[in-house]
Order: structure tokens, then C-alpha cells, then sequence
């Protein structure tokens, strides 16, 4: 047996273990450096760290199946004469380059996510423009590759000293041969494919634990081709006749009637007394605000958000409100359709999302002019083209002039630049006569956390912190002169969180972190108050509709926060595979393989903790994710 393993190793396949070794080891050390990274936040338990290993290294041969098949088909057509040449050590330094440099990517992905690559990841091999210049200047990339080349060709030459990889330079084989064994190894991968389930790692109820049982190559190729996950076929599930029933039910307020012309239309007549109002709205999402910065959550970072902190205490403030998901997008998903999120990627990204029933239709009918500003590239994430195709007018980076920018990073403009550009599109709506609605997306509050010098404290690029007391300064700044302008007096200033700053917790779906700021703003139209009722992003269109004392046709999953009764209240919290519905002090999680997980929480102290089953909780949380789902997938919520 040893001499058949000696031969193996020997010849020109043996290329593969010692790739294989360097794969392993490299992962081994990755997996370590992360859990210490994150032990705070780890199960250290005796069996759940040796589930972390073991599970982990099954994935990492999973990987390895994976990452070998281009060296499989090189050494599979690769005549002898050239393994003599020196194409073995090339072929050897670049796969041993690419395995170190995924290795200390992975590293600060994790720094900056808390999770193996996913969705985002993938999203940065294609938005290549944002991300590599936001990589460029929030790391140190010319230190890490030659650190990384040093490394490399120090391994290269103890291998060629020891003469490891002689025998397999100087190997003799025969093309019959070769096509027998690669054609043997290349259906590893295959049988993988079919046979492993990624969930597999989603055995433990402490989410940091999961991600360390995960691969990271083999996570970014999962997230590759699972875009979308249906629900029906993933998810716990009901008859949808019984969910559409039980829908209508918990979409019925005080002032609206059903008109739907079939059991799965959701059409609700909205009614709302008294005279319309024509107010503008500036809605300012901000990128990753959450609401531990701001004082009404007793922020502990100190003084971060001055500004916002005086702004909410002269405002319509919801201070138990949360958002649906982790990523700009989602946050913005739910705010124009008023919807649960999807598991998978969001609405925003996927194919046929346009002329959808959605927050700015309704605007556009009653007449606004309506514009979508983004201080980078519209086309990041697809939002120009969602939003362009759902009634809104583009501005974004490449339409500010020279002498309207004066600082940029690699996601766009400084944020007073953008909000300046704000102030310049409103005074155009005003004369053009039109009430407006502008949704604007910041994106300064971004690693690499830069922004212009001298505006407030904390050095630019230092840290988050002082990228959030920036984005403050640029937002009173941008309100203070507002307050000048004709149009402010009919006017509402509304700023949200797209999402929070981070999410990632020891439990499958942290609710504290997903608690972010709304603020509605104008003294002279809206009484200030706080409002503590639970609800979440997608009722921040019904809510706007009722202040304005609109009557509409709905299609909305959301509801007017301000008329919410107490039995109403309830939020929707997730991430691409995890679906949470919140409900009183319980906490329902919807997970693949039909898994439901139940959690009692308390949001004053943080803290959660599992609970028995609740059908009722759980048919809700099904009806709500399991219709909106199917509201999508069949087309039901296109604009008529």
C-alpha cells in the first residue's frame, strides 16, 4: 500500500499533494486565526470546536475537489517534456500564490462581514471599479502581495533544495494514462456538487461557529450559483391558499377594504381623512447608520451624532424600528415595495424588476417628481437601472461636475458633495413647480472611512466612528441650509439607515443589531414625538402615505406605523438564507431544510434566548415570507 502511495505521489499527479497539503494547512491556519479573531464571540466548548474542525475539514476537501480542477486539466494534457522545463514550479507558485492570498482575504473579510465570502463577495469579483479601489485604500496591497511573493518563492525554493517535486518534473506517463486519471479526479467535483449540501454547516445555534465549520472557496462558489433560493422548495411552508387567507387578515387595517379580484390579490383601498397634502419629502437613506450611534439608543462611543441626536429630538422619531436586511439594497427593496425580503439576493438585482407597484408609482401618480441620487455609480448593485425603471429619474456620480465634487473615494462622493447636488436638484423641482420626492443614498459611512479633512475630530480613514461623525456633520450641515430654502416649509426630511453597521452575533440572527434609526423631520408639519411601536423598513411607505393623508390603491406588505394597533406590531429581520419575524418578545427564524428556530428576546437588555414552538408566531412568519415570495414569483405586484 505504501508503494502504491509512493508512486501516486511520485508522479506527475503527485503535483496534488503537495498542493493538497499546502491547501489544507493554509486552511487549518485561516480557520484558527479567525476563531481567535472572534473567540469573544465563539462557542469554545470541547465538542463544538471540535465540530468547527471536522466539519471544516470536510469542506475544505470539498473546496479542494473544486479549486483542483484547472491543475487537473494542465496535467492532464500537459505533454512529459514540459514538466522538465520548469512548468511544474510555475504551475506550483501560482496555485500556492492564490491559495495565500485567498487565505489573508479571507482574514479581512471576516474583519470586516464576521462571515466566510457570500453574496458581497461575489459582488466584488463584478463590480471591479468600487471595489478594488476601495480595497486599495483601506489596505495595505502592495506590502501584502510582496510579503505573499517572499513567502512564495521561499517555499518554492525549499522544495526544489529537498527535491520534493524532482520525481514528478521527471515522472514518465502516457496520454491513455493521464486521461484515465484526470477523468477519475474530475469526477470528484462532480459528485460533490450533487451530493453536498452547504447547509450542512448550519448546525449550531452560535452563527460564528457555522462560519468557521464553512470553506471560504467553496462558500464564494456556493453563493456563485445561488442567487436566488426558492422558498417552496427550502423553506417550511403552508398550503398558499390558507396563507393568502390568513394575509388578508393581518393586512386588514381601520381604514382600508379589500379588492382583490382574486384569493391571491392582496389590492386593499387605503383611505385616509381629510385634505391631501402635497408635502416634498428628501429621503436620505444613509449607508450603514445604525442605531448605537445615536443617543436614544444610549450610545456608548460617545458623542458620535450631534447633529442627528438634536435633529430627532425635533422629530417624528421611531425608536423601536428595524431593518430587514445586511445590505444596502435590501434596506432599499423594502422601502420601495414595502415587502419581506427574499431569501437570496435582493429584488434589486434580480431579472424583471421593473414597472413594480411600489413606493415611487404611487408618488408619481400624484403628480411628484421623482429622483434617485447616489453619490457613486448607479450601476453598483443594479440601483440605476431599478430604479430607473421604476419611475424615478437617475442622478448619480458621473453627473456631478468638476467643480461640484471636491472628494472622492473608491464608492463616490463625500457626502456634502452629494447632499450640496441634493439641494441644487430640489431648488430645480421647486421652480419647475412639482412637489418632489428625491431618494438619496450616502456613502461615506463606508470603509475605507475616508472624507474630507478638517470637518470634524477624528482623522480621516482612522475609523467607522469617524466616518459616522462625518456623515452627521454633512447632515446638519446639509439641514441647516435647507432651513433656508423656500421649499423647506413644505418639506419633510426624512433620514433612515439602509442597514446597521454590522450583523454578525453569536446567534443565527443578532436582532439588537438590526435596530437603526428613522427620523421624519419638519416642526412646522409634524408634531415632535417618539414613537416605540416594533415595525421595520417595509412600512415606511404606508407611514409617508399617512402623514401626507393620502388615499391609495395598496399592494403593500407594510402598514401606517402611527395606526398600528398594538396586536399589528411586528418586524421582519434577515439575512440571504435566514428569515426572522419578530413579535412581541419572540423571534422566528425560517431557515433552509424547512428548519424553524424560536428565540424569546428582550431588546432592553439584549439578550435571547431559545423558546419552545409557537404555531401561531410560526404561521405568520410563513404566511408573511411564504406570500411575498409567491406575490414575486408570480408577477402580482407589478404597477397595472
Amino acid at each position: 500500500m505504501a508503494e502504491i502511495a509512493s508512486k501516486i505521489r511520485n508522479g506527475r499527479f503527485g503535483l496534488l499533494y503537495w498542493i493538497l497539503v499546502v491547501f489544507l494547512l493554509t486552511a487549518f491556519i485561516s480557520r484558527t486565526v479567525l476563531l481567535g479573531y472572534s473567540a469573544h464571540e465563539v462557542d469554545l466548548g470541547i465538542l463544538s470546536l471540535l465540530k468547527v474542525y471536522l466539519l471544516g475539514l470536510f469542506f475544505d476537501l470539498v473546496a479542494f475537489s473544486y479549486f483542483m480542477i484547472p491543475v487537473v486539466l494542465i496535467l492532464t494534457f500537459l505533454p512529459d517534456r514540459f514538466l522538465k522545463k520548469g512548468v511544474l514550479y510555475i504551475i506550483f507558485f501560482l496555485v500556492f500564490f492564490i491559495i495565500l492570498f485567498n487565505g489573508i482575504s479571507e482574514y479581512f473579510f471576516w474583519e470586516e462581514f464576521g462571515v466566510r465570502y457570500n453574496f458581497i463577495a461575489v459582488d466584488y469579483l463584478v463590480y471591479t471599479t468600487e471595489v478594488l479601489g476601495n480595497i486599495n485604500e483601506s489596505y495595505p496591497i502592495p506590502f501584502l502581495v510582496s510579503a505573499i511573493f517572499v513567502v512564495d518563492i521561499f517555499f518554492i525554493y525549499l522544495l526544489i533544495k529537498t527535491r520534493k517535486l524532482k520525481a514528478i518534473a521527471e515522472s514518465k506517463s502516457t496520454a491513455r494514462n493521464r486521461w484515465i486519471v484526470g477523468l477519475c479526479l474530475l469526477v470528484l467535483p462532480v459528485f460533490s456538487y450533487f451530493t453536498v449540501n452547504y447547509t450542512w454547516a448550519e448546525k449550531s445555534g452560535n452563527r460564528y461557529n457555522n462560519e468557521l465549520s464553512k470553506n471560504g472557496i467553496y462558500s464564494l462558489f456556493a453563493a456563485f450559483f445561488s442567487n436566488e433560493l426558492d422558498y417552496e422548495t427550502f423553506y417550511a411552508k403552508r398550503a398558499n391558499p390558507d396563507n393568502f387567507k390568513e394575509l388578508n387578515s393581518l393586512l386588514k387595517s381601520t381604514n382600508s377594504i379589500a379588492k382583490g379580484s382574486s384569493p391571491f390579490d392582496i389590492t386593499r383601498q387605503i383611505t385616509n381623512t381629510g385634505e391631501e397634502k402635497k408635502y416634498n419629502v428628501i429621503f436620505i437613506t444613509v449607508e450603514s447608520l445604525s442605531g448605537e450611534f445615536l443617543e436614544y439608543m444610549g450610545s456608548k462611543k460617545g458623542k458620535l451624532t450631534p447633529n442627528l441626536d438634536t435633529l430627532a429630538n425635533k422629530s417624528m422619531l421611531f425608536t423601536n424600528f428595524y431593518a430587514v436586511g445586511t445590505r444596502t439594497i435590501w434596506g432599499l427593496e423594502a422601502v420601495a415595495l414595502s415587502a419581506p425580503p427574499k431569501p437570496g439576493q435582493s429584488v434589486i438585482k434580480r431579472p424583471n424588476n421593473e414597472n413594480m407597484f411600489s413606493m415611487g408609482q404611487i408618488f408619481k401618480q400624484k403628480g411628484y417628481a421623482l429622483k434617485f441620487i447616489y453619490g457613486g455609480y448607479g450601476y453598483f448593485d443594479n440601483m440605476n437601472y431599478f430604479f430607473g425603471n421604476n419611475g424615478f429619474s437617475i442622478i448619480d456620480r458621473s453627473d456631478l461636475a468638476k467643480d461640484e465634487v471636491t472628494f472622492t473615494n473608491a464608492w463616490g462622493v463625500c457626502d456634502q458633495d452629494l447632499l450640496n447636488r441634493v439641494l441644487k436638484e430640489s431648488d430645480g423641482s421647486y421652480a419647475s413647480g412639482k412637489p418632489f420626492l428625491n431618494l438619496v443614498m450616502t456613502t461615506s459611512n463606508h470603509r475605507p472611512f475616508t472624507y474630507p479633512e478638517g470637518m470634524v475630530d477624528i482623522p480621516s480613514g482612522k475609523n467607522r466612528e469617524g466616518a459616522v461623525k462625518y456623515c452627521d456633520y454633512a447632515i446638519g450641515e446639509f439641514v441647516r441650509k435647507a432651513r433656508q430654502k423656500p421649499w423647506f416649509k413644505n418639506t419633510l426630511i426624512v433620514v433612515m439607515a439602509d442597514h446597521c453597521a454590522g450583523s454578525a452575533g453569536q446567534t443565527e440572527l443578532p436582532f439588537m443589531d438590526y435596530q437603526i434609526p428613522l427620523i421624519i423631520y419638519n416642526p412646522g408639519l409634524i408634531a415632535p414625538q417618539k414613537i416605540d411601536k416594533l415595525c421595520s423598513q417595509i412600512d415606511v411607505a404606508p407611514t409617508l402615505f399617512g402623514l401626507l393623508n393620502w388615499s391609495y390603491e395598496s399592494k403593500f406588505f407594510g402598514k401606517d406605523i402611527v395606526k398600528m394597533e398594538p396586536s399589528e406590531e411586528r418586524a421582519f429581520i434577515a439575512n440571504y438564507q435566514k428569515l426572522g419575524y419578530i413579535k412581541n418578545d419572540r423571534l422566528t427564524i425560517l431557515s433552509p431544510q424547512e428548519k424553524v428556530t424560536y428565540y424569546r428576546i428582550d431588546r432592553f437588555k439584549g439578550t435571547m434566548e431559545v423558546a419552545p414552538k409557537d404555531e401561531d408566531l410560526l404561521n405568520e412568519a410563513i404566511t408573511y415570507y411564504q406570500s411575498a415570495n409567491y406575490v414575486y414569483k408570480k408577477k402580482l405586484n407589478k404597477w397595472n
